[in-house]
């Protein structure tokens, strides 16, 4: 078994040891890197001799020394290219660290390479990437999801050790159903936003991509805090989040949404989840049927409000400061217009458009403040749920991967790929997506994720429920 096809714990285990080094887990994964990633579209870039030069001033006394983990290209790694996969971007080099990775450095954790993903975040599938496709490891003509699906192809590939993605209304959960691997989003507010490209603030969160919820945990530890350059980064008791593991669930109250076991979810989808939640029962946990009523909504909601806050954050690529720049334009006016239709993508400008327009006079209250109400009253039904279970679970996604390409013409039907995950984030509720079967299509066993979500940051239960799930 190579070590770029190992675990976190495991590698741990055996650098302590002193089987192995730093330098031998950076080059193995280099190696794999150079191997797969021309058929997989995984990574934008990587600096081997800059990993390479952390790796041996690696501290292996911290509970990640040494272990390199891979970047969603929309976090700023100091040094590194940022370019949210966007032509806007592309020649932008980040001038500082993140919050999440000086938390992940001060933990041992190496950065290495810069992962593939919807341009600005926008998108399910990772197919609006100005930079290339990303393929599906399982089947390299499906989509690996998004935004993150650099980052959970990566994982899933076995060119990355675990990752980090960004999650706004589920793009680290369905990528890593889609996957195969573990996506873990921790509440709002868990993990520090500054250094991560904003697309919706009030919905970003960044979290770990990996192959176990052993490893989840694990990277969590080592990301949560409060940040003072984030006001909504919360001050909150960081708990030891591996203590969580190993176990057992007897007892625990598990919700089932009526909501979301609802026609039109893929059979093969539902089948998986169903035997998912059986096998809970036979470890002790209670399932309880509940109801999240406004569900139906959120969708909408999530496309009212998101879009809104990216057109505000959006407003800074003009061209002046950084990143692309016409220079075809005449004068100022056009200066504006030109860089932004040169520098954005489709799907970038499709949200612009429609953040602006729901913001303008005559429109705010009809639509962004009617969203927002609409928002309450999805967090409240999850409030009320929870003072009946201690977890809910779900489909992560209503479907396995579909074929590249087979969304491309209907922007609707790829919006809707998230209406499992959506509500979370508009709740600010932690989520993870664990795997839990497959689905037979075209010769391939594409992978089914369970979505396990928890009270405000109740992240250990969640952690709790997902590994011995994982384990059984």
């Amino acid at each position: 078994m190579s070590l770029a096809s190992s675990t976190i714990a495991a590698l741990r285990q055996r650098l302590v040891a002193k089987e192995i080094t730093p330098r031998d887990i950076v080059l193995d994964v280099a190696q794999a890197i150079e191997a797969k990633n021309p058929a997989l579209g995984a990574y934008l870039s990587w600096d081997v001799e800059k990993a390479l030069k952390e790796a041996d001033q690696a501290d292996l006394s911290q509970p990640l020394g040494g272990i390199p983990i891979g970047i969603k290209d929309n976090m700023n790694v100091l040094g590194e290219p940022c370019t949210c996969g966007s032509k806007m971007l592309s020649n932008y080099v980040a001038p500082y660290d993140a919050g999440a990775i000086q938390k992940m450095r001060a933990g041992g954790a190496v950065p290495l390479g810069r992962l593939n993903m919807d341009e600005f975040a926008m998108g399910s599938s990772t197919e609006n990437s100005a930079l290339g496709v990303t393929r599906n490891p399982v089947d390299l003509d499906r989509i690996p999801g998004g935004s993150s699906g650099g980052s959970a192809a990566a994982v899933a590939g076995q060119i990355a050790i675990a990752t980090l993605g960004s999650d706004t209304g589920g793009s680290i959960r369905q990528p890593a159903a889609l996957c195969g691997c573990v996506g873990l989003k921790p509440t709002y507010g868990r993990i520090s936003r500054f250094g991560l490209v904003a697309f919706a603030s009030s919905l970003d969160q960044i979290g770990p991509i990996t192959k176990t919820v052993e490893d989840a945990a694990l990277l969590l530890n080592h990301l949560c805090g409060k940040d003072l350059r984030d006001s909504t980064s919360l001050d909150v008791e960081v708990p030891d989040f591996s203590a969580a593991l190993g176990q057992d669930i007897k007892g625990l109250r598990i919700g089932l949404p009526k909501e979301y076991f609802i026609s039109g979810i893929h059979a093969g989808v539902s089948a998986s989840v169903k035997a998912a939640i059986q096998k809970l029962e036979s470890l002790g946990a209670i399932p309880v049927e509940i109801s999240l009523p406004h569900t139906d909504v959120g969708v909408s909601t999530y496309y009212i409000l998101a879009p809104a806050e990216a057109s505000a954050n959006l407003a800074r690529f003009d061209g002046v400061r950084y990143g692309h720049r016409s220079t075809e334009a005449k004068d100022l006016m056009e200066h504006y217009m030109m860089t932004r239709e040169e520098g954005f993508g489709a799907e970038v400008k499709r949200r612009i458009l429609l953040g602006t327009y729901v913001l303008s006079s005559g429109y705010y209250d009809a639509y962004y403040i009617k969203a927002q109400r609409a928002r309450t009253l999805i967090r409240q039904d999850f409030e009320k749920a929870f003072q009946q279970v201690d977890v809910i679970v779900s489909p992560t996604s209503p479907t396995p991967a579909h074929k590249l390409g087979a969304l491309k013409d209907n922007p609707l039907a790829a919006y809707l790929e998230d209406i499992f995950t959506i509500p979370v984030n508009l709740a600010g509720l932690p989520g993870i997506s664990v795997p839990c079967g497959t689905v037979q299509e075209d010769g391939k066993s594409l992978p089914v994720g369970l979505q396990i979500i928890g009270k405000p940051l109740d992240e250990v239960t969640v952690l709790r429920v997902a590994d011995a799930f994982e384990k059984a």
